[in-house]
């Protein structure tokens, strides 16, 4: 660890390369935080098969590509897939426990989870996998630091999906109805608006969103059957950062990780930096449950 740390001391442009390889994944986690946030906010579940969802939309990637067709443009694909399995999800098993407690949904999204994550090992096989984009490098410094043309690809794709959801959900009158629905659902219904089509249509609209960050992660990085756990754990790491109702914080904060995990990775080692993300996980939980507490304090 001191070594690799003295390292970082005396070459500047490893740095820099870390900083961009954070911010390129980061990005990708930002889709799929942004995706939990909405069903969080607007249906008060906690999505644990939030993960498996974006692993389960790289796995479209790998189909399109064996068939001929470009990672990119399996995009579009990877996210209606996405948006009917999360419907059919939605009318099967999440519709169910809605209005239940908070504990129930947490079991019930961890039990589709661990099913999710069992399928596609049986379908796919354990074997860690990426979709190949077949576009070059760029390098700088001597060739200390290195940028994969698809990870600035996978950058713009993700900045353009995050501008079009952002439009989508306060132009379009779907969007204004889950908007309506996240801040007061008793009065949303009183208003006329079904709120269990809204409800179908926001876990839907989440698997899209999983479905294309799926794909990016698959061009820029790997994806693996039980690679799903930790990215719900990114999520939640992001969302409780970040806080639900804000877009600019959720970006930090997914950029922020990326980052974060970068620099651990290179310190601790590849075994140790899926333990940061559980460490930073604990970490939010403490100092949330710190602010409220003052919070409350203030209040009294």
């Amino acid at each position: 660890m001191f070594d690799n740390l003295l390292l970082l001391l005396q070459t500047p442009a490893l740095n820099v390369q870390l900083v961009l390889d954070g911010l390129f994944i980061g990005a990708t986690y930002v889709l799929a935080a942004y995706g939990m946030a909405l069903v969080w906010g607007v249906m008060g579940i906690k999505n644990l098969a939030q993960g498996d969802f974006v692993v389960l939309g790289g796995y479209v990637a790998l189909i399109a590509a064996k068939a001929g067709i470009h990672p990119i443009f399996a995009i579009p694909l990877a996210m209606v897939v996405l948006f009917i399995y999360g419907w059919i999800v939605y009318r099967l098993i999440i519709c169910r426990v809605v209005d239940r407690d908070l504990f129930t949904s947490l079991l019930v999204t961890f039990g589709l989870a661990i099913v999710m994550a069992q399928a596609m090992n049986l379908v796919f096989g354990s074997e860690v996998q990426s979709a190949r984009s077949g576009l070059g490098t760029w390098s700088s410094f001597d060739g200390l630091v290195t940028i994969a043309q698809i990870k600035v690809v996978a950058l713009a794709l993700a900045i353009a999906l995050a501008a079009l959801l952002t439009v989508f959900m306060k132009r379009s009158r779907i969007g204004q109805a889950i908007r309506a629905t996240a801040q007061d659902a008793r009065a949303a219904r009183v208003m006329g608006i079904d709120t269990d089509r809204v409800y179908a249509f926001t876990f839907a609209l989440n698997g899209a969103i999983c479905g294309a960050a799926g794909v990016l992660i698959a061009m820029i990085w790997v994806i693996q059957p039980f690679l799903g756990i930790t990215h719900t754990i990114r999520s939640i790491v992001i969302v409780t950062a970040g806080g639900l109702g804000s877009l600019p914080g959720v970006i930090l904060a997914g950029l922020g990780l990326g980052v974060a995990e970068q620099y651990s990775g290179f310190l601790l080692g590849a075994n140790l930096q899926q333990a940061t993300v559980v460490g930073l996980l604990v970490l939010v939980l403490v100092w949330r449950q710190i602010e409220h507490a003052r919070y409350r304090e203030a209040v009294q």
